[in-house]
């Protein structure tokens, strides 16, 4: 089964703008965005890898600032040009993560991959992926890098929606260490908090925030998606205070890695 093929079918029928728009899913918008704001100075340049029908890319854009985005997939590269507006500064390429040949190095203040690491399966590719993005971001620049993570999809889908006996049969989990394999047919990668220190450990960085940027939310979406605006400003207060909580992290399903180029 070829990924691509597997993607493009993915996010047809996924719309994952509606997905962090919904008021369980703007807390990983909210709270990536809290971050990259952090960074951000008036005149910088900012490239969007993988980004999908432009959500991020969108937003920035509005705010004025220069934006180049990189996308694989033709369905969320037309939703991309259709969702763009008179004015914004934004282009987009057609490309894939693992080979960006078309950019110059140290081409960007801000780098974003908050897509691909979620979707390539072998080493080769996770590690060319990070090479491209140190690459083009220039020396005192910061990576913004997302994960969707193993332990949470392991609670979710093999306990509480009941695959585990199908997880186990398949070989997608190690019976005894819970460590988890993908194929094309999973869409998504799954990692350890260990497998993305190793991924950072390669590159010339400084990690800044290590971020869960929607903590428990997922567990009970359909409980923040029925509080009233109060209440869910405190949580959100709560999400933002314990979201860098080394004792906690491991619980969200997305994570960011933040990492500034030396």
């Amino acid at each position: 089964m070829d990924l691509s093929e597997v993607l493009n079918g993915y996010y047809q029928s996924h719309d994952e703008d509606s997905r962090l728009r919904s008021r369980h899913g703007c807390v990983e918008f909210l709270t990536t965005v809290r971050y990259i704001d952090k960074y951000l100075r008036p005149g910088m340049k900012i490239l969007d890898i993988g980004a999908g029908t432009g959500i991020y890319s969108h937003h920035y854009a509005r705010q004025g600032y220069e934006v180049d985005a990189v996308e694989l997939i033709e369905h969320n590269i037309k939703k991309f040009r259709a969702n763009t507006q008179p004015g914004e500064r934004v282009t987009i390429w057609q490309g894939n993560a693992v080979s960006l040949d078309f950019i110059m190095s140290e081409s960007y203040d801000v780098t974003l991959l908050l897509g691909p690491m979620y979707h390539l399966m072998d080493e080769k590719s996770k590690h060319a992926a990070m090479d491209e993005a140190f690459r083009v971001t220039k020396r005192g620049g910061v990576m913004f890098v997302s994960y969707f993570m193993s332990d949470p999809s392991i609670i979710g889908y093999c306990f509480l929606k009941g695959n585990l006996k199908k997880v186990l049969d398949a070989g997608l989990i190690d019976p005894k260490t819970f460590l988890t394999t993908s194929t094309p047919a999973e869409v998504f990668e799954l990692y350890r908090r260990e497998e993305i220190d190793a991924l950072a450990a390669r590159l010339d960085v400084k990690r800044l925030h290590f971020v869960g940027t929607d903590m428990y939310t997922n567990y009970f979406k359909e409980y923040i998606d029925s509080l009233d605006d109060g209440t869910f400003e405190w949580y959100l207060k709560y999400h933002f205070n314990i979201c860098e909580r080394p004792d906690m992290t491991g619980i969200s399903h997305h994570t960011l890695d933040i990492l500034k180029k030396r």
